[in-house]
């Protein structure tokens, strides 16, 4: 659902990777499944792993006699995230470098529009979203771990949150350079003792580009 990476690239460049492994319309279920898939305790050493951030809820909060292909129970929801916190610890990426994302707010007549016109009722609703959003919170103050909680961000002081989603759910590309903003300001700490992997362009010895492109690693 982010699609931020360009954002964060811009803020980290020259050193950290930004590795995208969203995968469209996945709950919380099956991405504890695919997980292993995607990092383990040998890629975690060799790649320093800054950071990763979990992001699910908008599909488990689907209503389950709506959606029932997606929708995941609230309980479950919240020990999936816990489960996930447990495999990336067990993989070396302890859980102060894990940052959970709570899903956004919901605007249930845009939203309700696209799925009319895919031949479905209305299958997600704000107040639910609520629910999972602070089950994410919650299961991220007991992992030990940082979250973003969009779902409150969003509608802070009654703003008017529609911008940021693209058709009610999905994000916009002013919803993605909200999570990028945010995310950053946790994100930042992180990062800003890390030393640069290459050198900024007006440090290169130009008689000598290796002497100072090689020195980096």
């Amino acid at each position: 659902m982010f699609d931020g990476s360009v954002n964060l690239n811009h803020s980290v460049f020259r050193k950290c990777d930004v590795v995208n492994r969203g995968l469209s319309g996945y709950n919380s279920r099956w991405a504890k499944i695919v997980l292993p898939r995607l990092i383990s305790s040998q890629n975690a050493a060799e790649n320093n792993i800054a950071a990763v951030t979990v992001f699910f809820g908008a599909n488990d909060a689907s209503l389950e006699d709506k959606n029932p292909q997606q929708h995941v129970p609230l309980t479950e929801y919240s020990e999936n995230l816990k489960e996930i916190s447990r495999f990336l610890t067990s993989a070396g990426v302890p859980a102060d470098k894990v940052i959970f994302i709570t899903p956004p707010p919901i605007h249930e007549p845009a939203w309700e529009k696209e799925c009319v016109l895919k031949g479905c009722p209305l299958n997600r609703h704000n107040s639910v979203a609520g629910q999972y959003a602070q089950a994410c919170v919650q299961a991220a103050g007991q992992c030990g771990s940082d979250v973003l909680d969009l779902w409150t961000l969003m509608q802070k002081d009654g703003q008017d949150f529609t911008a940021y989603l693209s058709d009610g759910l999905h994000l916009s590309e002013k919803g993605n350079q909200f999570v990028a903003q945010h995310l950053w300001s946790i994100l930042e700490s992180r990062v800003a003792h890390l030393p640069f992997i290459l050198p900024y362009w007006g440090d290169v010895d130009t008689s000598s580009p290796e002497s100072s492109l090689l020195c980096y690693s």
